[in-house]
C-alpha cells in the first residue's frame, strides 16, 4: 500500500491536477504527501535565494492548507537544479512510492512530449509517476492495463496493485495483438476468408497468452480486451481508454539503460502523448548492483 507520495508544484492551474489526485490517493491509503518545488539553480545566485525563499513560504503555506483542509499529512521540499533531476532526487530521498505530476505543458499549434519535464522526469526516475491529466473527482474507478505479455508489463501491472490502485476499481486488460503477414496477403489479393482465418488463429494465440498471463501475475480482470494492431499501439490504447470510459491507464515503460535513464518504449510514449486520461508509467526495477551514472 502506499505510504508516501512526491507531488510536484509549479503553482500552476495544471500542477494543482497533482495535488487534487494526490490528495484522493491519500485519502485512500494513508499515505503522506510531500510537495516538491523545484528552483532552476541555474541562474545568479541572488535570483535563486530569492525564489528559493519564495518557493518555500508558498510550498509550506500549501502543505499547512492540504494537512488542515484535507486531513492528509503534509511536507514541503524546494529543490535546486533541472526540474526532473529536483523531481526525481526527492522520489528517491523520501522513498516515495509514486510521484504524481500533471499534465506538461502543450503548445498551440503542434503536439510535443518529447523533452517536457514530464517526459524527462520518467526518463530519469526508477519509481512509478503517475501522470494526472485529467480534473479529479473520485477515486480511480475503471483502470486499463496495457499489456504485452512482458516482465516490464507484468510489473506494471502488479505495481498498480500494490499501490492500492485496484481498491474499488474495474480492472481491465488489454493486449493489442499483431498479424504480421496480413498486409502482405491483402497484397497478393487472397480471398477474404483465408485472410480472415490467418487473423482469427493469430487472435487465438494472443488469447492463450492472456490466460498465461494472468495465471503468471495471479491477478483475475474483470474483462480482458484484444484489439488487432491496425493502427499506432499507443494511439489503440488510448481510443480504448476512451471507449471504455477508464479514468487511469497503466503501461509499463520497458527499463533502465546503462546511464541510469529510462528506455521508455515507443508504445508508452505514444500513450503519455496527447493523453487525456490520467496514466501511471512504470519502469523496471534497477538490476541489483547496478548504480545510477551520473
Amino acid at each position: 500500500m502506499t505510504q508516501r507520495i512526491v507531488v510536484a508544484t509549479d503553482f500552476s492551474t495544471r500542477s494543482d491536477r497533482a495535488l487534487r489526485r494526490a490528495t484522493l490517493l491519500a485519502r485512500g491509503t494513508s499515505a503522506r504527501l510531500v510537495l516538491v518545488h523545484v528552483v532552476d539553480d541555474d541562474q545568479p545566485a541572488r535570483l535563486v535565494e530569492v525564489s528559493q525563499r519564495e518557493a518555500t513560504i508558498l510550498l509550506t503555506e500549501l502543505a499547512r492548507t492540504v494537512h488542515d483542509v484535507d486531513n492528509v499529512p503534509c511536507d514541503a521540499k524546494v529543490m535546486l537544479g533541472e526540474p526532473f533531476e529536483g523531481l526525481s532526487g526527492a522520489a528517491e530521498e523520501f522513498d516515495a512510492d509514486l510521484t504524481v505530476m500533471g499534465p506538461y505543458r502543450r503548445q498551440a499549434l503542434r503536439e510535443m512530449f518529447m523533452g517536457t519535464t514530464v517526459e524527462r522526469t520518467i526518463r530519469r526516475s526508477r519509481r512509478p509517476i503517475l501522470m494526472a491529466n485529467a480534473v479529479p473527482s473520485r477515486q480511480y474507478h475503471r483502470i486499463l492495463i496495457a499489456t504485452d505479455f512482458s516482465e516490464s508489463s507484468a510489473h506494471a501491472l502488479n505495481t498498480a496493485r500494490d499501490l492500492g490502485l485496484f481498491h474499488d476499481a474495474e480492472v481491465l486488460l488489454l493486449h493489442v495483438f499483431d498479424a504480421p503477414a496480413r498486409g502482405m496477403m491483402f497484397g497478393a489479393t487472397l480471398p477474404q476468408d483465408q485472410i480472415k482465418d490467418y487473423i482469427a488463429e493469430q487472435e487465438r494465440c494472443a488469447t492463450i497468452n492472456m490466460v498465461e498471463f494472468i495465471g503468471r501475475v495471479g491477478f483475475k480482470p474483470r474483462r480482458q480486451i484484444l484489439k488487432l494492431a491496425e493502427e499506432p499501439t499507443g494511439a489503440i490504447i488510448k481510443n480504448c481508454a476512451r471507449y471504455e470510459r477508464a479514468d487511469l491507464i497503466v503501461v509499463g515503460t520497458r527499463g533502465q539503460s546503462g546511464l541510469g535513464t529510462l528506455l521508455l518504449g515507443s508504445v508508452a510514449e505514444g500513450v503519455l502523448q496527447g493523453s487525456e486520461i490520467d496514466v501511471l508509467a512504470v519502469p523496471l526495477p534497477q538490476p541489483s548492483g547496478q548504480e545510477e551514472q551520473p
